[in-house]
């Protein structure tokens, strides 16, 4: 990117930048250092963040990625530990051939701060179960402070670049640093302030290249690696990076080939070869939801034999002769979703799914992870917004504009969709196919996120906002430019720009303890009867 600009102006917001910076990062690393959970333990907030805790705590300390000892307090698997138990977790055979319950969170963030846990303890000795507050807040800092610092100095480098007033330069990093959610965020372990960081990192070096034609490979090299890691940590960004490989090799297709492709394939091969590591699996853990390949098929009417909890003997022999040996101890049984029946061999800890009518019985590899008896994900078991939203049409109008509204929370975004469409009408070709592209993915990832099946139209569940989406922010931001721009000149512009500021600085600091809670406008309405 460019130096600051040398006007007159450059040193007073230089001096301004900074102190939204340093006054930003104060404020996340207080609240860091005060945050606790509700039975005032441990510093972890939410089944989110405890699944990642409980991984990391594990992995270090145990050498193994099954949460069993930390989230139990038996070997019996029956006391749980409130303060380490998460719903987010699934359960499946491990390398010792047991069941084991595992995060369902990719595994590669959950490595790297493992990594960056195991330092903390060698250099201080603390563990994550003797001094829980001491290590989290210490790794928060590391984690979400640090990179969030990035985010801001990278953020007021592009407001410099493409802005041309003072008071929108300003505004957008005033926004930056107090307007959206990923500051509400920086108390607990999440991957949407990672994806964010990476996608305003993707962006700069994207910029650099097609706007201000630089062509030096650490540009390409950079794109390739944060938007691949954009991608690991929101599946949805795979479009962002399909964005910016086509950009960049349209630019230079050697440089492309030879900065931007290993990078992200070095990105790549760490999500795959961690995920593999800890689940023996290339599939991620929410890619387990379904019945696996079929084993064994018996043809005829089993119906009385399955319900009666027994194997039909053809069925046993067609699994025989698959190399499925089953003891005399396994049984039928239904399975805990009520759909269907499984077959469980405690000797053996092998579980198959089944199903049956008048025609046929058939056994299926048990690929079901989020399938088990404790398991929050069952229908019958979800509550509140996890049961999902059965009408399509209150799901978009809520994600947009309601209760988990992308602009009722945050209007500022209205300034973003203004001036996307003013680089549309009135700017250069370079920022037209920048405006383009921004709202192209958008609308791409929110059409995703809105056709959804109903177990997970959930509003990202309990979250302070639609949190699926918080990683567009620093696109959202770069195309508010010219909005904030054209209405410097408008005093009534100002003012109504900056109610919609002040209305995102509140939604960002009403949950800014606990992130994991409902937004103000959902309690509102909740309080009112309308939910």
């Amino acid at each position: 990117m460019n130096d600051l600009q040398t006007d007159a102006g450059s040193p007073i917001r230089s001096f301004v930048y900074a102190l939204l910076l340093v006054t930003a990062v104060g404020g996340m690393t207080g609240r860091i250092w005060t945050v606790q959970s509700a039975l005032g333990k441990t510093p972890l907030l939410s089944a989110n963040d405890r699944s990642r805790w409980a991984t990391i705590r594990t992995l270090v300390d145990h050498g193994t990625f099954a949460l069993d000892d930390v989230i139990f307090r038996d070997r019996d698997r029956k006391k749980r530990d409130r303060e380490w138990y998460s719903i987010d977790m699934v359960r499946h055979r491990g390398t010792d051939g047991k069941e084991h319950f595992y995060s369902s969170k990719p595994p590669l963030a959950t490595v790297i701060m493992a990594g960056a846990y195991w330092c903390l303890q060698q250099l201080t000795g603390a563990t994550l179960a003797d001094r829980p507050f001491y290590v989290v807040r210490s790794l928060l800092l590391v984690a979400n402070v640090l990179p969030l610092a990035v985010y801001f100095w990278l953020m007021f480098r592009l407001v410099e670049r493409y802005g041309r007033t003072d008071w929108g330069r300003l505004f957008i990093a005033a926004g930056a640093a107090y307007g959206t959610f990923l500051t509400t965020f920086a108390v607990t372990l999440n991957n949407h302030v990672w994806a964010a960081v990476s996608a305003a990192a993707a962006m700069a070096a994207t910029l650099a290249v097609w706007c201000d034609g630089r062509r030096r490979m650490r540009y390409f090299a950079a794109a390739g690696l944060f938007s691949a890691f954009a991608v690991v940590n929101e599946l949805p960004a795979l479009s962002f990076a399909a964005v910016v490989a086509a950009a960049l090799a349209w630019r230079s297709p050697p440089r492309f080939l030879s900065g931007f492709l290993p990078a992200a394939a070095l990105v790549a091969a760490a999500f795959f070869l961690t995920n593999c590591w800890a689940h023996g699996s290339w599939s991620p853990p929410y890619a387990h939801r379904g019945d696996g390949p079929r084993v064994a098929t018996a043809d005829g009417n089993h119906l009385a034999d399955i319900q009666a909890g027994r194997i039909p003997p053809p069925l046993g022999q067609q699994l025989s002769q698959a190399g499925i040996g089953l003891s005399a101890q396994a049984t039928v049984q239904p399975r805990w979703s009520g759909h269907g029946w499984m077959i469980w061999d405690p000797q053996s800890q092998t579980r198959l799914a089944v199903s049956a009518d008048e025609q046929s019985a058939q056994a299926f590899v048990w690929d079901q992870w989020y399938e088990y008896e404790l398991s929050y994900w069952l229908d019958a078991r979800k509550t509140g917004v996890d049961r999902g939203e059965p009408s399509r049409w209150a799901y978009a109008f809520h994600v947009l504009i309601g209760h988990h509204g992308v602009f009722s929370l945050t209007p500022i975004w209205l300034l973003s969709l203004a001036g996307a469409g003013i680089w549309l009408v009135r700017g250069e070709s370079r920022l037209r196919a920048v405006a383009a592209a921004v709202l192209s993915l958008s609308l791409v990832c929110l059409a995703f996120y809105l056709a959804r099946p109903l177990g997970d139209r959930n509003y990202g569940g309990v979250a302070c906002g639609f949190r699926w989406m918080f990683w567009f922010a620093p696109l959202w931001l770069l195309v508010m430019i010219p909005a904030a721009d054209a209405v410097a000149t408008r005093p009534r512009w100002r003012y109504a720009a900056l109610a919609m500021l002040l209305i995102s600085a509140m939604s960002a600091a009403y949950a800014a303890l606990n992130p994991w809670s409902h937004p103000w406008l959902y309690e509102y309405w909740s309080s009112l009867g309308w939910i």
